[in-house]
């Protein structure tokens, strides 16, 4: 394996350590106050999330970490689902429908562009996305509103590292019930610069599988961990991720001694008790696999100091940073490790969509 220095020759790599700054940056210029007021306009009994992929996961994130607070329903609704059973989901609804995408031109997110122009199409959009020249930057309407984020987090490499991040972060202080400090953001930079050194120190050498594990948005935050690591190793470290508690039902065979276990760890309780007697399981009964808690007072320390929700895409750093480093260790072209076999792209395009009935 190259040593760190070596490893900034990837985007990916320069691209997972210059998040803290574009949070930074995001922080002073973004309108909250306006992107509140406007949600608030709408009136909406529901607000959907929709991205894929990576993009979707933000929203189960979102949904998780903010259960329980008032105002419109919050939905997790991935555009792979929506694309597919539109009239299931739009049928008689008008709900404030936040897209989610990177360069915001994949199949299914024209796709469903489409289905609300068919089915709703008085339904408020607010468009989150990176690319100034993608469809969900430019295909607007009467009730949409774009948000576009700094052209830093349009990454270049196949990996969502920034563009998740961000886009997650500027929900979560648009839609958050309670309103954030506004130095929150500042903070989970803060954060991020401090851990992730440590998360190239511990990162180890390359597993034959790994598994993360969380509670809540943490769960959540262990779904996009496996998918990096999965998808700059190019599949090669295949990955299991899911809850605390629902690990041990069956998920737990994918489990050998040779397996890396990632915990991301909740300061709250019962969460934590939980955590620990999962940790305090699987150290006894893989001795020989690596287990690594990260969350406050854990093997990585990493504190939540605006709770667990704003700790995720700190917890995922580690997988983005153990994911180059692998990947680097294969041999494999960080920045695109399914060059030459034409199976996945970094952005998904070719899918037929048929047309949508009124």
């Amino acid at each position: 394996m190259s040593d760190n220095a070596d490893l900034t020759r990837w985007a990916t790599w320069t691209e997972t350590h210059a998040q803290p700054q574009l949070w930074r940056d995001w922080s002073r210029v973004l309108d909250v106050d306006g992107l509140r007021g406007w949600v608030a306009e709408q009136s909406v009994d529901e607000v959907w999330f929709c991205g894929a992929g990576t993009s979707a996961y933000i929203g189960d994130i979102l949904v998780s970490g903010l259960e329980g607070q008032g105002g419109p329903r919050l939905r997790a609704v991935p555009s792979t689902d929506l694309v597919a059973r539109p009239q299931t989901y739009l049928r008689a609804r008008r709900p404030l429908v936040v897209n989610f995408g990177r360069s915001g031109n994949s199949s299914e997110t024209v796709g469903t562009l489409d289905a609300l122009d068919v089915l709703a199409p008085s339904a408020p959009r607010l468009n989150i996305t990176c690319n100034p020249d993608g469809v969900l930057a430019t295909r607007g309407g009467a009730e949409s509103r774009v948000v576009l984020l700094p052209p830093e987090t349009h990454d270049a490499g196949f990996a969502m590292t920034s563009s998740f991040s961000t886009m997650l972060l500027t929900a979560l202080m648009v839609f958050a019930e309670d309103r954030q400090d506004p130095d929150a953001m500042n903070r989970a930079a803060t954060t991020m610069e401090a851990v992730l050194p440590e998360y190239a120190a511990r990162t180890g050498a390359r597993p034959d599988r790994a598994v993360f594990l969380g509670t809540g948005p943490l769960a959540y935050a262990a779904r996009e961990a496996a998918l990096k690591v999965m998808e700059l190793t190019a599949g090669q470290v295949p990955c299991l991720w899911d809850s605390v508690l629902g690990f041990r039902h069956g998920p737990k065979s994918f489990t050998t001694q040779a397996t890396r276990i990632v915990i991301f760890t909740d300061a709250n309780d019962p969460a934590c008790r939980y955590e620990a007697d999962l940790v305090a399981e699987l150290r006894a009964q893989y001795p020989d696999a690596t287990v690594t808690a990260i969350g406050p007072g854990g093997d990585i320390d990493l504190p939540h100091p605006d709770g667990p929700l704003w700790a995720t895409p700190v917890a995922i750093g580690f997988a983005q940073v153990a994911g180059v480093i692998w990947a680097d260790g294969l041999g494999l072209n960080v920045d695109d490790p399914f060059s030459g076999q034409g199976t996945l792209s970094r952005v998904v395009s070719g899918v037929t969509l048929y047309e949508v009935a009124p």
